[in-house]
């Protein structure tokens, strides 16, 4: 299941060798952290099998459908080229169809800090026989996925929570926050700083020069295409075709992460109720959609009056409104089915005091109340803090809270709540500003819980060049590919990949339940 920013939270972090390379680089000063590249632009990747241990599967996958992969070398700080150096892993499958190979296409799968190699041949199955003309290539952002990672040593995977019902516990969540902080000072100190969207951008351009591409062409999906947008404005020039699904706007990003989604959660969380009323036989959960959310806020109550366990695992008011939060955004019916038989384990445990988890939960819990994945929350928070850091006065989140209880009681305290950011040190950089004019494909539902549509339409409208895909009447985060199954979507994407042709007009295409694969045009936005 989906939690907090990312695509997911239960991320394999790799061999002993990436743990130990960790151990190396966090405990030893930058200066002598790691081997000094040379020259990074000018290094000869040394392409090896991808398969890391008998565990890696899809490692196999990968080496089945011919991928290799390389470790490249790129400057800790890209101000010092000849400072110390880490590394960033690089998967290609290369062109079969060299006579009619278009070039290179660069995934980015977003979070940031999810992993981008290990899912590759998803995003290759959605380009279908188009694939066979490009060489398809993900690229692991630094500390992400295969590279050693950032880790804090959390006891959580990651930093969300809600405020709470009262300044007492906002008090207890601004606690929580700078305990995280100080462990990441702590444990992680010399690689905080150079975590960020900027640098993750200058080692895409180093890799792009070491695979010899004058240009790349390149697919972002949501937090991968601010990537994208702030690669586009650091390196004019060197984009072929660029697609951006679920698409952020870049000032928009700011104060912090998921800032104003209120309502689009709960847009997307009452579409969900409309498909749970209708099956109230089977999940007894309500048999009209409100019905199906009050019972919602009587577990929400119940969890603030007193808090009830899932098996081991203590639910109170600042872990279940982030519970319900991080299972929206995919809009599929077998995750609507999952998210109610969570509900009804939910409803029970709060009725009683007491449940034993069913798989769903089974799957989510120990991701927030352990430090399972600590490592991906870390790096994911490094990014977030360096790129959005936001207020650093406690109280300017205590407000916010308060300002958005009232109309959302559910989702405004968890949106708003305090970060570990206030308590990071400051970043180096100040954000990007991107100011240019991309002629990208862009998607976006109507209905995305993660990225507003109103920031896919501010992002055309900063691009003029660009066009727009909306997936009407869809609460579905990221819609290409094979995971959701809109043939209208994919068609345009893949047709715009394989001709570099933008269509003429913006397009319009309907949810993926609705099954129809053709798209029609719509008046250009303004």
């Amino acid at each position: 299941m989906r939690l907090a920013y990312g695509r997911q939270t239960r991320v394999r972090l790799g061999a002993a060798t990436a743990v130990a390379a960790l151990l190396a680089l966090t405990a030893a000063p930058p200066s002598t952290a790691a081997a000094r590249p040379a020259d990074p632009a000018r290094q000869v990747p040394a392409w090896h099998g991808c398969v890391r241990d008998a565990q890696d599967t899809s490692g196999q996958e990968l080496e089945k459908a011919g991928a290799r992969c390389a470790e490249v070398k790129v400057p800790l700080d890209h101000t010092r080229p000849g400072g110390p150096g880490i590394t960033v892993a690089v998967a290609r499958i290369r062109a079969t169809d060299t006579a009619h190979r278009i070039g290179a296409l660069v995934v980015n799968e977003g979070g940031p800090a999810d992993p981008v190699i290990d899912y590759l041949l998803e995003r290759r199955a959605a380009m279908g026989e188009l694939a066979a003309r490009y060489d398809v290539v993900g690229v692991d952002p630094r500390f992400t996925g295969r590279n050693p990672p950032i880790d804090c040593r959390w006891p959580t995977s990651t930093y969300f929570r809600a405020a709470g019902k009262d300044r007492a516990g906002f008090a207890r969540m601004t606690a929580f926050q700078r305990d995280l902080a100080a462990k990441c000072r702590r444990n992680a100190a010399g690689l905080l700083p150079y975590a960020s969207t900027r640098n993750a951008a200058r080692d895409l351009d180093v890799v792009r020069t070491v695979l010899g591409e004058r240009r790349i062409s390149y697919l972002g999906v949501s937090y991968g295409t601010y990537l994208g947008e702030v690669y586009t404005a650091m390196f004019p020039g060197r984009t072929d075709r660029v697609v951006l699904d679920g698409v952020h706007e870049p000032h928009r990003l700011a104060p912090w992460a998921e800032y104003g989604t209120e309502e689009v959660n709960e847009n997307a969380l009452r579409h969900w109720a409309r498909w749970a009323a209708p099956r109230n036989a089977a999940y007894g959960l309500g048999a009209t959609a409100d019905a199906v959310l009050a019972t919602v806020g009587r577990i929400q109550a119940a969890a603030t009056r007193h808090p009830f366990t899932v098996g081991t695992y203590r639910i109170d008011e600042h872990l279940l409104p982030l519970i319900v939060y991080g299972v929206l955004g995919d809009d599929l019916a077998r995750s609507d089915a999952d998210i109610a038989v969570m509900v009804a384990t939910l409803e029970r445990a709060a009725e009683t005091g007491h449940a034993e988890p069913d798989p769903g939960l089974a799957e989510l819990l120990p991701g927030l109340f352990t430090g399972q994945y600590s490592a991906y929350g870390s790096t994911q928070t490094a990014y977030l803090c360096a790129d959005t850091p936001g207020p650093r006065d406690p109280e300017v989140f205590r407000r916010a809270v308060e300002r958005s209880r009232a109309a959302h009681p559910l989702f405004g305290p968890v949106l708003n709540d305090i970060t570990p950011c206030p308590f990071w040190t400051a970043p180096r950089e100040r954000p990007t500003v991107v100011d240019n004019d991309v002629p990208a494909l862009m998607v976006n539902a109507t209905g995305d819980p993660r990225v507003p549509y109103s920031e896919a339409l501010a992002m055309h409208a900063k691009w003029p060049s660009s066009r727009l895909i909306t997936v009407e009447n869809s609460y579905r985060h990221a819609v290409y590919g094979t995971a959701y199954g809109s043939d209208c979507v994919n068609g345009a994407v893949n047709g715009y990949l394989a001709d570099g042709r933008l269509p003429a007009a913006d397009l319009t295409c309907p949810a993926a339940r609705d099954d129809i694969p053709s798209a029609r045009p719509v008046r250009q936005v303004p």
